[in-house]
């Protein structure tokens, strides 16, 4: 009798689920809107999730699939969202309407990580627009310039840890090495930290490693709202782990305690903070693109009150956001140049050039100068950008008025995500022709102009475009610099050639790995 009660239960259960799914997953027919039909609890990842493709390449295959659609319907879990493929609704809905779409969807319950949700990444409303505010002027031109010793000092020490090898030919897994050098940028440019990973493994590259340790399970923390909010809440789910929000608190603590009691100034992200606390950051770059549209103007009287734990966040997400999606673009700029000989010797020639004009040292302005150097890493941010989607949260009803023949009025309601496809829309030869090449002169004096606006997104748009964009390309390009003064990249042995991506990533990355090598090259001055 217990058997029988038992197994009705279980099947009762079983088609009140199915049925749940079921009806979770019209969401988009019952609208008339073209999506990808889904069966599965997984929604449209299914094949994310069980690694027969990657995220980037999955939405760049929907997106081809509706080639003639302005809109398309998407599920991620059970959770509707609505991927934008055409130009001119991404404007609407990111600069527009951003009042409508200023937020971007959570990617855990406030209940589940409320030091992640404190961070600027994922705020909301007027308390993301007051701290937008207070911290933009520490990511003006000045403010990096001010920067640029600190990373020039770290890239040098990187190409010096390898110029002081025997081999002319040296093998590298180029991720490893790259990560350790944006892991000692980012603990000296925000946390005042000086380090050299290369030599001995520090806290904060361990820290930094675990913290980006997104394999198996743990990958699922990317979709935790969309997962099961109720999930993350009852099991407490964190992006970083209390020993790793332990480590920021301490040092943060450490560093601005020493120098309040030395006096020590020193021009990164810490003193930066301080100085916004205080009351005395000024926003001293003209034409700002952090002000553009007049959506973060306020009155300075409005600004957010900056407390210590808002440094330990905001320096935390830094970290996060600049740590491995650096190391990733680094990663992909070499690998391009190995493989495209004829890109890296025009290169070596602009940076022997300038080197020569500063008379061996190079300067802020001399390298922010350097055109084809531009080029190139513009050229990688579109082939490969780090950020192969952004999106955006619904907080007002809104209507997305028909254009296209069959189309009616869609009413997007409250809480529904946005999903811009950068990767996709990077890569469609409607706006590049021949996307798959690596073809830097796209993006020459005489040739960018071709380029759509709202086509090339490498960094988001509008008015919650991403704030750290100035620091993650100089970072680049001191680095792609200092490493070109003394080698040549080359392929290997070892080197994956065609470019694959890797499918058990959500990060955007090479399946078999960066093998390459740093062939020694006479020296300029």
């Amino acid at each position: 009798m217990f058997l029988i009660l038992f197994l009705l239960v279980v099947l009762l259960l079983f088609i009140f689920i199915r049925n749940k799914i079921k009806q979770s997953l019209q969401y988009w027919k019952k609208r008339g809107v073209p999506h990808v039909e889904a069966w599965t609890i997984f929604g449209n990842i299914t094949p994310v999730i069980f690694r027969q493709k990657s995220f980037p390449v999955l939405l760049q295959d929907t997106y081809a699939q509706y080639s003639n659609q302005r809109y398309y319907g998407f599920y991620q879990f059970l959770k509707p969202a609505l991927v934008i493929k055409d130009i001119d609704l991404i404007k609407q809905i990111c600069i527009k309407d951003f009042d409508k779409f200023p937020d971007h969807p959570y990617m855990l319950p406030k209940e589940s990580d409320p030091f992640w949700n404190g961070g600027i990444f994922a705020m909301e409303g007027k308390e993301w627009h007051d701290m937008r505010t207070t911290l933009s002027p520490a990511f003006t031109s000045s403010k990096m310039k001010g920067m640029f010793h600190l990373m020039a000092e770290c890239a040098k020490d990187f190409v010096d840890h390898f110029e002081n090898k025997k081999s002319d030919i040296i093998t590298l897994e180029m991720k490893d090495e790259l990560t350790k050098l944006t892991n000692d940028v980012i603990a000296s440019c925000a946390f005042g930290f000086k380090c050299n990973s290369l030599i001995q493994n520090n806290e904060f590259y361990l820290t930094g490693k675990k913290a980006f340790d997104f394999t198996g399970l743990k990958g699922l923390k990317m979709f935790g709202a969309a997962l099961s909010p109720t999930l993350m809440k009852i099991f407490k789910v964190t992006m970083f782990s209390k020993k790793t929000v332990n480590f920021f608190r301490r040092i943060v603590k450490e560093t601005i305690d020493y120098r309040e009691k030395t006096g020590l100034i020193r021009p990164d992200m810490i003193h930066l903070l301080r100085e916004a606390q205080k009351g005395r950051l000024s926003n001293d770059t003209e034409n700002s693109e952090y002000n553009y549209i007049g959506a973060l103007e306020t009155d300075s009287n409005q600004k957010k009150i900056i407390t210590d734990e808002d440094i330990v966040r905001q320096a935390a997400v830094f970290f996060f956001g600049g740590y491995d999606s650096v190391a990733s673009l680094l990663c992909n700029v070499v690998y391009e140049l190995a493989i495209n000989s004829d890109v890296q010797d025009k290169l070596i020639e602009e940076v022997d050039e300038t080197l020569v004009s500063c008379n061996g040292k190079i300067t802020y302005d001399s390298l922010m100068g350097m055109k084809y150097l531009d080029m190139v890493v513009s050229e990688t941010l579109r082939l490969w950008t780090p950020a192969f989607l952004f999106s955006r949260r619904c907080v007002q009803p809104s209507i997305i008025k028909p254009v296209l023949p069959g189309e009616k009025p869609l009413h997007i309601e409250t809480g529904l995500e946005i999903i811009i496809p950068t990767f996709a829309m990077h890569r469609d030869p409607n706006y590049f022709s021949n996307p798959n090449k690596f073809d830097p002169e796209r993006f020459s004096d005489g040739n960018k102009h071709n380029i759509q606006p709202f086509t090339y997104m490498p960094f988001g748009i509008g008015p919650r475009f991403c704030i750290g964009n100035r620091f993650a390309i100089l970072e680049v390009k001191i680095s792609i610099f200092y490493l070109l003064t003394c080698f040549k990249i080359i392929p290997v042995k070892k080197t994956s050639i065609p470019f694959v991506i890797d499918k058990t990533s959500i990060p955007l990355r090479h399946e078999h790995g960066y093998w390459l090598g740093l062939k020694r090259r006479s020296t300029v001055m």
